[in-house]
């Protein structure tokens, strides 16, 4: 969050509608790639440049444009000219701290969402900004960098063996927001490991490094959290209201992608009530420590505060102590001690002070 602020900063006293990156530059080179396709014909490949994407503008087909890094601001804005985006779309597209949401502009449909991935080597849940631009004939998607969960839907559409290929482009936007949901599956899937460990180290190691895990876990659901919410709410504008780019007949298809959500949503939630237990056993088992602690130093000040006593009485130089001439007053004042501290001792074990 400190490091997006500090990309804010460039926009400040813009006006609406620059094109300014704000964010991480995560690719050398942006690439653009294109599938086109209809229920009998299909087409892969790399563009050049934004204007090999000119003859699909008016395509009868299907397209799939692919973006992948968005630093490149001359790119973004040439593909806003070709195909007529607002350009406070582009500015969202190019702003990589965008909440997710949903905006109606008749002829489109712009959607941001987070798109959700597990390091396994870090162990840490990463995520990046996915824009898309859902038209008639048209999507357009607007990824930070290559490598994304939308494999499996490019495999079925190459192949033929897909609905996509006899459907529309509102269809073909539900696959994508279909992959990216089931995504979320997996790396709950991951954390879900990652808490089992964890709960395991707590009951058996519960030192600091336990708690910076757990510390670490919680910023992950805030992570989640933040992502999975307000895709919520998109997905459910887009089942009760009537955009005219998505049709009727695949409502269906983004309700069930909203039960989806639902779900996972339900998932978060239980990991959030059990990271916060174990926070709270874990502060349980910090708090018993120091106070075991705290009982044996108190047990030892009890017993030596009786003997301190006595040593303090006959340490004072007073001629007038009858014990002081005694011959055996050393001894017997030691052995008193000596009886003093055992019966404290048995006296507090049979309490089960300690």
């Amino acid at each position: 969050m400190a490091k997006f602020t500090r990309y804010y900063k460039r926009k400040i006293g813009l006006p609406s509608g620059s094109l300014i990156h704000l964010g991480e530059k995560k690719v050398e080179r942006t690439r653009i790639k294109v599938i086109d396709f209809s229920e009998e014909y299909c087409l892969h490949k790399e563009l050049l440049n934004v204007e090999e994407c000119r003859p699909y503008k008016e395509s009868e087909t299907t397209t799939w444009i692919n973006i992948d890094g968005l630093h490149d601001v001359r790119v973004i804005e040439a593909v806003g000219k070709l195909f007529d985006i607002h350009p406070l779309v582009l500015e969202d597209i190019l702003h990589t701290g965008q909440r997710p949401k949903i905006e109606d502009f008749e002829e489109y449909v712009f959607l941001v969402l987070r798109m959700i991935s597990y390091d396994e080597q870090q162990e840490a849940v990463q995520e990046e900004q996915l824009s898309v631009i859902l038209g008639e004939n048209v999507v357009i998607s607007f990824q930070e960098k290559p490598g994304d969960v939308f494999n499996p839907v490019r495999e079925r559409i190459i192949k033929g063996k897909s609905r996509v290929r006899g459907k529309k482009a509102d269809y073909l936007a539900y696959a994508l927001l279909d992959a990216v949901v089931d995504n979320y599956f997996q790396v709950l899937d991951h954390v879900e490991q990652k808490l089992e460990r964890l709960d395991d180290e707590l009951f058996s190691d519960s030192s600091t490094e336990t708690f910076q895990k757990i510390s670490g876990l919680k910023k992950e659901m805030i992570l989640l959290r933040k992502s999975t919410w307000p895709l919520r709410e998109i997905v459910n504008s887009i089942t009760k209201n009537e955009f005219e780019v998505i049709d009727e007949s695949n409502q269906v298809y983004y309700r069930d992608v909203y039960d989806h959500i639902i779900h996972v949503i339900d998932i978060l939630e239980t990991f959030r009530d059990m990271i916060s237990a174990m926070h709270d056993t874990y502060m349980n088992f910090v708090n018993n420590r120091m106070n075991e602690i705290m009982k044996v130093l108190t047990v030892i000040a009890t017993i030596f505060i009786p003997l301190t006593f006595i040593a303090g009485i006959y340490g004072m130089n007073f001629r007038s102590m009858p014990e002081l001439e005694w011959e055996w007053g050393y001894f017997g004042v030691l052995g008193f001690m000596g009886l003093l501290f055992t019966g404290m001792v048995l006296y507090f074990r049979r309490k089960n002070w300690f």
